[in-house]
């Protein structure tokens, strides 16, 4: 069952919030709180708060558990803008565009949550050996050096 979230009117671009939200997709909720709590941006705690608020209406309206839900989108929407202006010289002025924007958040328990196998193990050793060898390159004309252009650069000092 999916359950989401919307904070509305964040007072950050969607574009800097972006950046976060695309970082916990796919990831079970414990892992994406973890997350969002060890990253130093404004927007990461935003989207926490959202999360949270995602968690707690899974939690309280759908009884579901929280150990099994997955992010399963995080999508940040362009609000309002709002228009100011700031004092230019020779009495002209510039604007000013404070962006906002709307954070939605998905959370599932449809999703099954599978887990990652270790870094050390041999499955990943594996993967390494099958993998071809590369092609030697053929040397390009470009990459031979030549030999006429070498006599021709002459020392400053046979000039004179």
């Amino acid at each position: 069952m999916q359950v989401r979230s919307i904070y509305r009117g964040a007072r950050i671009s969607a574009f800097k919030c972006r950046e976060v939200t695309r970082e916990i997709q796919g990831l079970p909720v414990a892992a994406a709180l973890e997350l969002l709590t060890f990253t130093p941006k404004k927007a990461a705690r935003m989207v926490l708060q959202t999360l949270k608020s995602a968690i707690a209406n899974a939690e309280n309206n759908n009884n579901l558990r929280p150990d099994k839900l997955v992010v399963q989108e995080a999508v940040v929407g362009e609000g309002a803008t709002l228009k100011r202006f700031t004092p230019r010289a020779r009495g002209s002025a510039s604007p000013i565009r404070k962006r906002t924007s709307h954070i939605r958040i998905i959370v599932t328990d449809d999703i099954e949550i599978a887990p990652k196998p270790a870094r050390g193990s041999k499955s990943a050793s594996k993967k390494g050996s099958d993998a071809k060898p590369a092609k030697a390159r053929k040397p390009k004309a470009k990459d031979k050096p030549k030999a006429a252009s070498e006599e021709s650069v002459q020392s400053p000092e046979s000039n004179s």
